[in-house]
């Protein structure tokens, strides 16, 4: 299936109420750190935020709650593999999207017949600590040639100067956090990554 070429991730449901008006037709909530009620609540605001927007939600990590709340799509990492019930996510009918890193990540990605496949982080990245180097953009091309039809989002580092050469190089998305994030008027750099990517 084709995703939306603009993937922002964000941490709060706030954070919907001020994109998805804008147009975004595709997001990852990424949600780390707050208790099971309240993270509970947050992703359920998300669902039905997106839903009456008509945009795709992706949950990061928490496929449980995913699964519980009805919710279409969950992104896990790699080590996120390690745990989760892959058997529950499919039998629940949720797409599936895997972060990787190298070679055999996405070796072990694609033995799991993922929706899509992301690489990163493809520049530096100031969101966590990575142990990767930035893969550039030959990976990606790389990445490309290795899945085929299968989407490839690309992430890390991403801003809307750099978006249209991962696109080129063979990304079907770019996922960005911390240029809207941290951006003085995210309104307007969302805006302006709509007008790169459609």
């Amino acid at each position: 299936m084709a995703l939306d070429r603009f993937y922002p991730i964000f941490d709060d449901p706030a954070w919907l109420e001020r994109a998805l008006p804008l147009g975004v037709r595709l997001v990852q909530m990424r949600i780390k750190d707050r208790p099971p009620p309240e993270l509970r609540a947050m992703l359920a605001r998300s669902r039905d935020l997106c839903r009456a927007a008509g945009a795709v939600l992706v949950v990061n990590d928490h496929w449980q709650i995913a699964i519980d709340l009805g919710c279409d799509w969950v992104h896990l990492g790699q080590e996120d593999l390690d745990t989760a019930d892959l058997g529950a996510i499919r039998r629940a009918g949720l797409r599936l999207g895997v972060s990787t890193h190298d070679e055999a990540e996405l070796d072990r990605a694609l033995s799991l017949s993922p929706d899509y496949v992301a690489l990163g982080p493809v520049w530096p990245t100031i969101l966590k600590q990575m142990k990767w180097a930035p893969q550039g953009l030959d990976r990606v091309r790389l990445w490309k040639d290795r899945i085929g039809a299968l989407p490839l989002v690309a992430i890390g580092g991403l801003s809307v100067e750099r978006a249209g050469a991962a696109l080129a190089a063979g990304a079907d998305s770019v996922a960005v956090v911390t240029d809207i994030t941290l951006n003085p008027a995210p309104e307007a750099r969302i805006t302006r990554w709509i007008g790169a990517t459609r």
